[in-house]
């Protein structure tokens, strides 16, 4: 069985890979920066996000825990992205504005403690896993005023 910290990174690695793919520039935080764990911009700086990653080691788990400042950590530009791992296999991710996280946290106390979590089945309106309507399109892939030199955008 992995380790609940290798999964959390496994689950950062490949969300920070998927935003790579979509177009967007990715840069981790330290481990101890609460509440982000990936900053994303669009080529031309002019859109910003910071993104929590929340992994559970499979897809069959119904929920995702969170911290308690999930209830009250909500700005436009804050995304969760929940993963579910699944071997070796593409991961199943969930995109959710912080807005629906805080007003869907799930609060459960135990005698071991206060839990707070995410339920898979939240439901709120997004398409196939959230990207665009979290993220929306990247601009331009490398436009003409930040181009790499040598490098044509037109023909």
């Amino acid at each position: 069985m992995r380790s609940p910290f290798k999964s959390g990174m496994q689950g950062v690695f490949l969300t920070a890979a998927e935003l790579t793919h979509r177009d967007f520039i990715v840069s981790l935080t330290a481990r101890n920066a609460p509440g982000a764990d990936l900053l994303v911009t669009d080529y031309q700086c002019k859109l910003t996000w910071s993104v929590q990653v929340k992994t559970n080691q499979s897809t069959s788990a119904n929920f995702w825990l969170l911290n308690a400042s999930a209830e009250k950590l909500v700005s436009h530009n804050f995304i969760y992205v929940f993963v579910g791992l699944q071997g070796n296999q593409r991961p199943k991710f969930l995109v959710v504005p912080s807005r629906i996280v805080a007003a869907n946290v799930c609060k459960e106390t135990t005698p071991r403690g206060t839990f707070y979590s995410f339920l898979r089945n939240t439901k709120f309106d997004h398409k196939d896993e959230g990207w665009e309507e979290a993220f929306g399109q990247p601009s331009a892939l490398f436009p003409e005023e930040i181009a790499p030199i040598g490098l044509k955008t037109s023909p």
